[in-house]
């Protein structure tokens, strides 16, 4: 079932996928959750799975965009399986919209995973952790990976600024800040101007780079996820309402940070009345050629 545009009063871009605790094996994954937990005060007793996501998604009248995140070589977390995914997606397609991930470390092989999934499984899009995957975002290496995107004309989405992964344990998990920083981005855009390309997250300590990059390259977009909307920085409401209106996706960054709470402080935004629908739908509506 196709998702009803009309219906839909918004498009999240920016929602996890999560398997409960208790199911990785290796694992280290449990603290992990607890960390994220504790760090953004999640009012949930385990991770939402995706049918859970689902159906609060659809309670709502909101589509989301949903992804896990491939960093099995830099955390050792067994990765959520993308088919899986996808196959849970499909099962929700009236509210749900599929985006894989892979780690650029695998080379060809990444990009056959990818090509595979755009032609069986429906995915939408892609995301990318720089932080969590352990790579600069306009490394070489990861560019034949890019390339199997870009030729399917489907969006690219990466994590930048500051990270609530790791945040407060030891050594920070040994995440490292600067692989998000949005700077490096300016690269792909350049090198892959056809391929959407999506900024994370108000990119703290980085948002003037983050601003400068989509302002000058037509192909970059920023999803104002991960924050709640009071704590934007003037300098990105003030381009949100001009220069980038048609450029600003919502994103809650489910189910660190509930949709509910976020549009209820962008409720409270100066945001101009023509912007809001931009933001909240028809920007995601037009990026995803819905």
């Amino acid at each position: 079932m196709a998702i009803d545009l009309g219906r839909v009063a918004a498009i999240d871009f920016h929602t996890h996928a999560e398997e409960p605790c208790g199911t990785h094996g290796d694992d280290g994954y449990d603290d992990f959750q607890a960390g994220m937990s504790a760090y953004f005060r999640s009012p949930f007793p385990h991770p939402p799975t995706i049918p859970e996501t689902a159906a609060y998604y659809r309670e709502r009248n909101i589509a989301a965009v949903i992804f896990a995140v491939d960093a099995e070589r830099e955390t050792g977390f067994r990765r959520y399986d993308n088919e899986e995914m996808a196959e849970l997606a499909a099962a929700n397609s009236d509210i749900l919209i599929p985006f894989a991930s892979i780690d650029p470390a695998k080379g060809r092989a990444g990009a056959r995973e990818a090509r595979r999934l755009i032609e069986h499984y429906g995915i939408r899009g892609f995301k990318f952790h720089p932080t969590m995957q352990g790579f600069y975002p306009n490394d070489r290496s990861a560019y034949v990976l890019y390339e199997a995107i870009a030729e399917a004309g489907l969006p690219a989405l990466f994590h930048t600024g500051q990270t609530g992964v790791g945040a407060g344990m030891h050594g920070g998990m040994g995440m490292r800040l600067k692989y998000s920083n949005p700077i490096y981005l300016d690269d792909v855009a350049a090198d892959f101007p056809d391929m959407p390309i999506i900024l994370a997250h108000p990119s703290f300590p980085w948002q003037e780079e983050a601003l400068a990059v989509a302002t000058h390259k037509p192909n970059v977009y920023i999803d104002l996820s991960g924050w709640s909307p009071k704590y934007f920085p003037p300098i990105l409401v003030r381009y949100a309402n001009s220069l980038l209106r048609d450029r600003m996706l919502f994103g809650s960054d489910w189910p660190a940070i509930l949709p509910d709470r976020w549009l209820a402080d962008f409720d409270r935004l100066d945001i101009k009345p023509d912007v809001r629908p931009l933001i909240l739908k028809e920007n995601a509506r037009r990026l995803l050629g819905m």
